[in-house]
């Protein structure tokens, strides 16, 4: 079948999401180029600065608004979504409100995500393949300039909420998004979900650091995702003290998300929590050497964000927990051999533990 033919019947469009259900994608949507009043948002999400130090968000937005420019000859994406909050892990309440232990987002307690769903979105288009022949695609996953919540959202996945993640009424928000772009005539979803979020504003007052400064819109210069993932370089003082005990991202907004108690937990084995990376102490995770971190952040999405930034993540935290000797210690123990960035997060975690002593004493 030519990329000229139109693809639209409904049993094509049925053939393509049960493969992709068998592939472990938990819904599968069908979208255009248009992104509509997504363009306006964006452009204007960059005015405000909001990307903070993301310059390849600024760089890059023309291609996230125009997905044919980003793969030549797309007409029609195919947009799906992975469960990936895990069957077994603890309470993660448990953990943000238990000062001595590290949080870590539940996104990033397993095997990191991109690969795995790239690898089965172009196991996609060979089932594809089986029915049309040959045609034109590439796969992303959070790889590329891509605008994926938009699209999800024009695919009939769900709608984009106040925290800016994408909330489904059936499944929550804990999954994954990936798109396959084609130049193949697909027929469009039309049914776009309607807001449902409503009067609710759970996710806006929840936020640590208040980053999400106006329903829909988040300041990722505030957001502890950012600080702790993308920002290279000095976590704000004023901002410090918010973070917790979050050691690398944040789930507030959808822990207290009223539609997350219909979370559709995964199946995939590999999202499954690894190291007790959903309840060790800071103090174990502290000590780590950077070959420790290494080893143990293989295959995981953690591990993009360097020994260095681990640390100064860890480094927050520890002043933040309560005075604790062993803490001080440790913090102490590092301040010979860390890096100029590490070192002044201890030395103002070691700062806090001495006003916490002191206040208790």
């Amino acid at each position: 079948m030519s990329a000229d033919t139109a693809i639209d019947t409904s049993q094509f469009r049925q053939q393509v999401i049960d493969w992709a259900t068998e592939l472990g994608f938990a819904k599968t949507g069908f979208t255009n180029t248009e992104l509509g009043e997504h363009e306006a948002r964006l452009l204007n999400w960059l005015a405000c600065g909001y990307h903070g130090e993301m310059s390849y968000m600024q760089r890059h937005a023309d291609l996230r608004l125009k997905p044919a420019d980003l793969h030549d000859g797309t007409i029609s994406i195919i947009s799906v979504c992975m469960n990936y909050y895990p069957e077994q892990t603890t309470d993660p309440w448990q953990i943000i409100e238990d000062p001595t232990l590290g949080y870590v987002s539940r996104y990033a307690l397993g095997r990191d995500y991109h690969k795995l769903m790239r690898k089965r979105l172009q196991a996609l288009a060979r089932k594809i393949e089986t029915h049309t022949g040959a045609f034109g695609y590439r796969a992303f996953v959070d790889s590329a300039p891509v605008m994926e919540k938009a699209l999800a959202q024009q695919a009939g996945l769900g709608w984009i909420g106040k925290n800016s993640n994408l909330l489904n009424r059936e499944a929550g928000s804990w999954f994954f998004l990936g798109e396959l772009y084609t130049n193949l005539p697909l027929r469009a979803d039309t049914d776009v979900p309607i807001d449902h979020c409503g009067s609710c504003t759970a996710c806006i007052d929840i936020c640590p650091t208040q980053a999400i400064v106006e329903p829909y819109v988040v300041d990722a210069r505030r957001c502890i995702s950012y600080l702790t993932i993308e920002l290279r370089g000095s976590i704000p003082v004023e901002l410090r003290h918010l973070i917790g005990n979050r050691i690398y991202g944040c789930d507030d907004c959808q822990l207290i998300c009223p539609w997350n108690k219909f979370l559709q937990q995964t199946c995939e084995q590999d999202f499954s929590p690894r190291n007790d990376l959903d309840s060790s102490s800071l103090l174990s995770l502290f000590n780590w050497t950077e070959q420790e971190f290494l080893d143990r952040t293989l295959g995981s999405a953690i591990r993009r964000i360097g020994y260095e930034c681990w640390l100064r993540n860890i480094a927050i935290a520890m002043g933040n927990a309560p005075h604790d000797q062993a803490i001080k210690d440790a913090l102490q123990s590092r301040l010979q051999t860390a890096t100029e960035l590490v070192k002044e997060h201890i030395i103002w975690a070691l700062h806090q533990q001495m006003a916490t002593q002191s206040t208790s004493s």
